[in-house]
């Protein structure tokens, strides 16, 4: 498959199972919302060693918040339930609790329910309040800038994560600018989140290593200074690659997030020194996922 002259390898990403969940985070205003929710999504790019995949969905505007202010949505996503509890309370005491205005909502109706701010109210010293509006319950916990209001729990979710693609290009700014591109499509898509620094990754990973204490180590295929000591994916004048990574609520949402953001590198042509894009097929080593690039490129996936 060659779109705009940028060849589409038949090959898929191989994504796994993941839990999911969304917060919404509301300020006196989007700089401050935006303080808290950086805050909160640091230090989240991937469960090899964060713990936990995070990342901003979107802004929301003040109709669509709870409280009726400026807001982000936030998803995070974890390998399991205990994970993503223990990560979601750590993170919402370290990093909303302490910001100037910031409340916090839950962004995802679910059976599963964890919690949001129901430990977090203790932090009040036996001075916090609750309400119970319409079967949800929100606490008031009084702090130095007034209150922190905070809903008592969210949803929690079964997802995906690890859905990707690879940009292989002539150049490292020619790779970089085809990945922001991609990035710029694939941000107005809903409920995924590309987590690394910027949405892209430099250091992709295969599964294994030759160090027994590592479980992964770089993709040497796909590293352009290995050519003549690899097994390489690389033609000879490939000499960046660069790799996107989609985490989602869903396989239609990221396989449309992937739709949107390959086609956005195509639309450059292959004068912008894209050549190539390839995914991360480790073989059904990793999960059962598979994002198969020719069927989400003509509209097929499933």
């Amino acid at each position: 498959m060659i779109i705009n002259g940028v060849q589409i390898d038949e090959t898929f990403a191989e994504a796994f199972n993941m839990r999911g969940t969304r917060v919404i985070i509301t300020a006196q205003n989007l700089k401050w919302a935006y303080h808290a929710a950086n805050a909160m999504t640091g230090f989240a790019t991937s469960v090899i060693g964060c713990g936990v995949e995070a990342g901003i969905e979107r802004e929301m505007t003040e109709d669509e918040t709870p409280d009726g202010r400026p807001g982000v949505s936030i998803l995070m996503f974890a390998m399991g339930s205990k994970v993503l509890m223990q990560q979601l309370e750590t993170r919402m005491g370290q990093c909303i609790l302490t910001c100037p205005t910031a409340a916090a909502f839950s962004g995802i109706d679910s059976d599963e329910k964890i919690n949001l701010g129901k430990n977090l109210r203790f932090f009040g010293d036996g001075f916090q309040t609750s309400k119970l509006i319409s079967a949800k319950r929100y606490w008031r916990v009084p702090v130095m800038d007034g209150e922190f209001l905070c809903e008592e729990t969210t949803g929690m979710v079964r997802a995906i994560g690890g859905g990707n693609f690879l940009i292989l290009a002539t150049s490292q700014p020619a790779a970089l600018a085809a990945a922001e591109a991609a990035i710029t499509a694939m941000k107005k898509i809903p409920n995924v989140i590309m987590p690394f620094p910027g949405g892209v990754v430099r250091s992709g990973s295969k599964v294994g290593s030759k160090y027994k204490t590592m479980f992964a180590s770089t993709n040497d295929a796909f590293c352009p200074t290995l050519k003549g000591a690899t097994n390489t994916e690389l033609s000879p004048e490939i000499e960046s690659v660069m790799e996107i990574v989609i985490d989602g609520m869903g396989f239609e949402d990221i396989a449309e997030s992937m739709r949107v953001g390959i086609q956005a590198i195509c639309d450059l042509g292959e004068a912008s020194g894209v050549k190539r894009i390839s995914a991360g097929n480790y073989g059904g080593k990793l999960g059962p996922h598979h994002f198969k690039l020719h069927e989400i490129m003509s509209g097929v996936a499933k």
